[in-house]
């Protein structure tokens, strides 16, 4: 199978420390599937409810969180800054809006929530590094909320795809327009909020 990756601009730089840690926050796709990840039941359904709640369009990441029925409790979206890929700083941005939306569940000695990850992009389905980078960022922001870490999801303008799993469909897309979300169930209490501050918590980290 061959990866596919678009070149940052930090690709011609000659290899620094920062280059590499940032490198070594990305998980690939055999790393993910071997971590354990659980599986959606539902993955188009929550894919559905998700593309019509957030009305995604490229760049746009969507955190949810999930209770142990697949019911959505709490999700919110924000747009990622052009900056190279850096697991660290997804991971500051996830765990910025998982704060915004839900309390925490650290004292549980068991997660019982899960978080998924839908992530709206250009180009093709092929896993890119980027795509690693937001695994890296989405395992580490559920460990320090004390959340599962659940499903990583692309969706581009071939259609939705569940990284790992090789689960997916050609609708929605990058370019659908939303359709009603009244099936995708929720939780009766937090009611799913959205947020935008993770943008800022992007700017900042790619500005130092």
């Amino acid at each position: 199978m061959t990866f596919g990756f678009a070149p940052s601009p930090a690709a011609s730089m000659p290899t620094s420390a920062a280059s590499a840690n940032s490198l070594a926050r990305l998980l690939e796709p055999a790393e993910w599937a071997a971590a354990g990840i659980p599986l959606l039941r539902s993955p188009r359904e929550v894919v559905n409810g998700l593309h019509s709640r957030h009305h995604p369009r490229p760049a746009t990441a969507i955190v949810a969180v999930l209770d142990p029925e697949e019911r959505l409790q709490a999700s919110a979206s924000f747009t990622r800054r052009p900056a190279p890929a850096d697991g660290w700083m997804f991971r500051n941005a996830l765990l910025a809006q998982l704060r915004r939306v839900i309390p925490h569940d650290l004292r549980r000695r068991t997660p019982v929530r899960t978080a998924v990850l839908l992530y709206c992009r250009e180009g093709d389905a092929r896993w890119t590094e980027e795509d690693g980078a937001w695994m890296w960022g989405l395992r580490d922001a559920c460990t320090l909320h004390g959340l599962r870490c659940g499903a990583y999801i692309t969706l581009t303008g071939e259609g939705w795809q569940v990284l790992g799993e090789g689960r997916g469909g050609r609708h929605p897309n990058a370019e659908s327009v939303p359709e009603s979300f009244e099936s995708f169930a929720t939780a009766e209490a937090p009611q799913p909020r959205t947020g935008g501050a993770a943008s800022d918590v992007l700017r900042r980290a790619a500005a130092r």
